[in-house]
């Protein structure tokens, strides 16, 4: 065979080959595709208000796809009337606690495709001069969404705010009330730590945790320090059963959710009434950055900030000690009032 003839027939061969493979991949990909998002799946818990007995699941991702247009300012006026989206008021809000968990739990939930979240704390109900603005402005801060959808937001600051059970009432009280708590003393020092990063940016000193969190005068556990005060959760949540019966919260192990999220997040599911759509396929341990990260599917993770997991500076363990000895009477008691055990000292 002429040398020419050699040449192109393997280039003839070579782009057969290519398509040929081409060709397996995308059927590959198309099929697990289709497995995850199996196009009706028939509810088997019991579904919020307004939701369908049946979720047509690509339906909903080319949803996200719009919503997702939307949030970048791509999407026009006639797309949003032609897909019925609103902005809703959330039924579900994330009110704390502060370094308990709640931008990881708000985007964890986030996986599931009934739930359409706020992107930013919106401090509505602690900020007086957010709230005198008004309840149309607090729902025009909301995101896109469809009917059937239920947004929720996150402002940990709420948990610890006395004027918020209140105005969250007035606007709707049967609201379902998210609060993600860690083992206090861990949480104070992450709540510390949060705070030190920040000074250090600055080129600002800031004291040791053992200065703030004990009493020089005293040497007893200083309650006037916010870090020990956010972390007595029975107290605010006392404040909040003023307004809203036990039942309409539910308690998330934030622990937990940094080391086995699934379960944490079924519980949250049912809590919400929503069927159970997020999987394990959803979640991946990422060893890089020691947690779980999220696939939303095939091409699409994403792996919360950089800012997240921050270590710890270390503390005396004397001062831990007495720490957990001062928080033991108030989680027993946060025990008995939410129905909820946690192995905390």
């Amino acid at each position: 065979m002429p040398f020419k003839q050699q040449v192109l027939l393997r280039q003839k061969l070579f782009v057969l080959g290519s398509l040929a493979i081409g060709s397996l991949l995308y059927l590959v990909a198309r099929v697990g595709s289709l497995d995850r998002l199996q196009p009706m799946c028939p509810v088997e818990t019991r579904l919020a208000p307004g939701l369908p007995e049946q979720f047509p699941l690509r339906t909903l991702q080319y949803k996200r796809g719009v919503l997702h247009e939307l949030r970048k300012g791509n999407a026009t006026k006639e797309q949003i009337r032609l897909h019925s989206l609103v902005q809703q008021l959330p039924r579900a809000i994330i009110i704390g606690v502060r370094k308990g968990g709640t931008r990881a739990l708000l985007e964890m939930l986030n996986l599931h495709p009934a739930v359409v979240k706020a992107s930013q704390e919106i401090h509505f109900f602690d900020n007086d001069q957010n709230y005198a603005r008004g309840i149309d402005w607090y729902r025009e801060k909301m995101p896109f969404s469809f009917p059937h959808q239920i947004t929720i937001e996150k402002s940990p600051a709420y948990f610890i705010t006395e004027e918020v059970p209140e105005r969250i009432f007035k606007m709707n009280s049967s609201i379902k009330l998210l609060v993600i708590v860690r083992e206090p003393t861990t949480r104070a020092v992450s709540d510390y730590t949060q705070v030190l990063e920040g000074k250090e940016r600055k080129n600002k000193t800031y004291h040791k945790f053992e200065k703030l969190a004990i009493d020089a005068n005293t040497c007893e556990v200083n309650t006037k320090y916010k870090a020990v005060r956010t972390s007595i959760y029975t107290k605010h949540l006392e404040r909040w059963l003023k307004y809203f019966p036990v039942e309409q919260f539910h308690i998330v192990d934030g622990d937990r959710l940094i080391s086995d999220p699934l379960p944490e997040l079924q519980l949250v599911e049912h809590f919400l009434n929503l069927p159970s759509r997020i999987s394990q396929y959803n979640l991946y341990f990422n060893a890089t950055r020691g947690f779980y990260c999220l696939r939303f599917n095939i091409v699409f993770n994403k792996c919360l900030a950089g800012s997240k997991g921050r270590i710890h500076p270390d503390v005396d363990p004397a001062v831990v000690a007495k720490l957990r000895r001062f928080f033991h009477p108030f989680n027993q008691k946060f025990y008995q009032i939410t129905g909820r055990t946690f192995n905390w000292p």
